[in-house]
């Protein structure tokens, strides 16, 4: 099933939606610790797994961190060949000084925005397609 490539498409329907809870992103070296299905996202890299999961996990984990963030997924399935919609979101949030961090998966872009940046996060994408979803 192929994702929508056509950017004006994409744009007006973001459909932003807030996952509930704190996610944190850490650093592991072994993944034995931790069960699959706990982990929201994870990518290698040289200097270890990175792993996407909830705050009190971590907290409970005692895993280390130094980012409390809320995921936001936009709900149109995008191709991952699109091209333009991860420069018009961040720019968009740029703009207004909200960091975020993007992951592209098979069927959606997630965006991890700082907890206190959430609600302005929101009405922003929301603002991008025309949109209310806040």
């Amino acid at each position: 099933m192929a994702g929508e490539k056509d950017l004006k498409n994409l744009l007006k329907s973001l459909n932003p939606e807030l996952q509930a809870g704190e996610f944190v992103f850490c650093s592991v070296n072994d993944l034995a610790e931790l069960k699959m299905e706990d982990i929201a996202m994870m990518l290698r890299e040289n200097e270890g797994i990175t792993v996407i999961v909830k705050r009190e996990l971590a907290d409970q984990m005692k895993l280390e961190y130094s980012f409390v963030a809320s995921w936001i997924t936009l709900n149109v399935h995008s191709s991952l060949e699109a091209v333009g919609l991860t420069a018009v979101f961040s720019k968009a949030l740029s703009d207004e000084g909200i960091s975020c961090n993007a992951v592209a998966a098979y069927f959606h872009d997630h965006i991890f925005v700082g907890q206190n940046d959430t609600e302005k996060a929101m009405n922003i994408l929301s603002g991008i397609s025309g949109g209310g979803n806040s």
